[in-house]
């Protein structure tokens, strides 16, 4: 089957906090986020994991932090690599407070007795998100860069030794749809895949060692067009598609064809007002990269009020 061909090439990771979903497809890895987590919260069996977070929090921060560790311990069980816990979206513009925030996700799994290694901390991709990442991978808390859509976030991570992006290829493709007025994309145009093509192939070139994890699909063929990627995070929802789908799986990124796959002829280095200019002439990555967080940042408000009713709960009775 089309999963089972796909894992000889490219790590795969469980894009859910279901862990029930997890087991099922028995991924490497695991990610999660705001989205996901107030998507698995709202079900009836994780009730009582929610319900243990609020009873050992005394603030509404504190049991926010504790909630998204909680899932990540839970993943951790299941899954025999790493887990990814996002830094609250709301933060994406202050580099000190995702620097914190970080830190003290990292203690809450040290406390539960997980080492640093099984973790990725998330940050989305903007300078103070970078740069924040660069100052944690020193100290030796990886990270996981997300809403990555362009070249300059791709070059300041690789650039500040970051372990892993995560770009959207699902929300790049959805962008130049919606523009371009097309509903769909044959196999060379379709505009996610080639961009994390290219960044695949100018890391690889020039001996980066940031991994790439596409991320954010709309179908199989976005997939499968990314067979060799150094890892893929998927829905429960494509996995199952892949893991019923009988094709062959041809690999199609490779490290040896990188260098003449890649236009470049020398490595890029950006400092800040490159980075942002650079960013801000690219259209569709401004764009995504504001509404996506935005969306995280309103799934972790909308989360923060659960949290708190129960909390307010708590303390009525």
């Amino acid at each position: 089957m089309a999963l089972e061909e796909l894992k000889k090439y490219t790590i795969i990771v469980a894009d859910t906090g279901d862990f029930d979903a997890i087991k099922t497809y028995q991924p490497t890895d695991a990610t999660t986020n705001p989205s996901l987590i107030l998507a698995a919260a709202k079900m009836p069996q994780y009730k009582q994991l929610v319900d243990s977070t609020v009873s050992s929090s005394a603030t509404l921060e504190e049991a926010m932090d504790r909630l998204f560790v909680a899932f990540g311990l839970e993943i951790l069980k299941v899954v025999p690599g790493r887990v990814s816990t996002e830094v609250d979206a709301r933060l994406s513009f202050d580099k000190d407070a995702q620097v914190a925030k970080a830190r003290r996700l990292i203690k809450l799994y040290a406390d539960a007795g997980i080492a640093k290694e099984r973790v990725l901390i998330k940050l989305s991709s903007t300078w103070e998100g970078i740069q924040a990442a660069k100052l944690l991978e020193a100290e030796g808390i990886h990270c996981n860069l997300t809403l990555m859509f362009s070249m300059p976030q791709a070059i300041a991570c690789a650039e500040a030794k970051v372990t892993l992006i995560s770009p959207f290829v699902g929300r790049i493709t959805d962008w130049y749809g919606k523009k371009l007025g097309v509903s769909s994309f044959d196999r060379e145009s379709e505009p996610g895949v080639r961009f994390v093509r290219g960044v695949y192939n100018y890391y690889k070139k020039f001996g980066y060692k940031t991994e790439i994890m596409g991320a954010s699909f709309r179908n199989t063929m976005q997939i499968l067009e990314l067979a060799g990627c150094d890892l893929l995070t998927i829905s429960p929802a494509l996995l199952e598609q892949l893991r019923v789908l009988s094709a062959e799986v041809p690999r199609r990124l490779c490290s040896e064809r990188a260098s003449q796959d890649c236009p470049d002829s020398a490595a890029r280095s950006l400092n800040e007002a490159e980075f942002r200019w650079q960013l801000n002439e690219d259209e569709m990555a401004t764009d995504k990269l504001a509404e996506g967080i935005r969306r995280f940042a309103a799934d972790a408000a909308t989360l923060e009020k659960q949290i708190e009713a129960a909390l307010v709960a708590k303390s009525s009775a």
